[in-house]
């Protein structure tokens, strides 16, 4: 599905944040691995998560460092800070809480 950007803008960050809970990635893992998870309904571009991770890193949310990856190519890792747990968390919370109004009000399930 082709999504209307400015409805996805917030979602990106949660997203970041939350994969990045689970363990540091590199941008394009990251879009890879948002796709999978989401059976290629969220098929982000590069132009999208860059600047997401750069704005997030200058926030103090995520800590870039170059590192070699399987392949032996160098990639820049991205990982959370304390600060970027904290966000994380916080972000996860709020998602829950208008995802479950936005059922309530659509008329979906209720996930309780």
């Amino acid at each position: 599905m082709d999504y209307d950007r400015e409805f996805l803008t917030g979602t990106v960050g949660v997203l970041i944040l939350s994969l990045l809970g689970e363990r540091p990635m590199y941008a394009y893992e990251l879009l890879q691995e948002a796709e999978r998870r989401s059976a290629r309904q969220f098929q982000l571009k590069e132009g999208t998560i860059y600047p997401a991770l750069h704005a997030m890193e200058r926030a103090g949310y995520v800590t870039a460092q170059w590192r070699q990856g399987d392949t032996g190519r160098a990639r820049k890792y991205y990982s959370l800070t304390a600060k970027g747990r904290r966000q994380a968390a916080s972000k996860r919370r709020q998602w829950e809480a208008i995802s479950a109004a936005m059922r309530a009000i659509l008329g979906g399930p209720d996930p309780a």
